[in-house]
């Protein structure tokens, strides 16, 4: 398996072939897009049927090391997102195998 990674422009440009949208007004809509969930998952977490659930999640100060150096350093307490996805999307990717 080939593991590729999507940039904003790929989707950006995926949405303007199938829908036929300008590329300007694509981008406009995965901006949008990107926002609104963004300011939903500020506020816990957020619950989008038939895709998945976004939850805040808070991560405690911890010691990391460097695996290389054996160097122990300080990973500092932060805010972090999890992301689950629906029984749909978990039933699509099984059909492909």
């Amino acid at each position: 398996m080939i593991k590729k990674n999507i940039t904003k422009k790929d989707l950006i440009n995926k949405l303007t072939y199938k829908t036929g949208f300008s590329s300007n007004f694509s981008k406009k809509l995965c901006d949008d897009l990107i926002l609104i969930i963004t300011e939903n998952i500020n506020t816990g977490h957020l619950n989008i049927k038939n895709f998945g659930t976004f939850k805040t999640i808070f991560k405690k100060k911890r010691i990391g090391r460097n695996p290389k150096t054996k160097k122990e350093f300080i990973i500092s307490a932060r805010n972090s997102i999890s992301f689950r996805a629906s029984k749909k999307i978990i039933d699509s990717l099984d059909s492909f195998i």
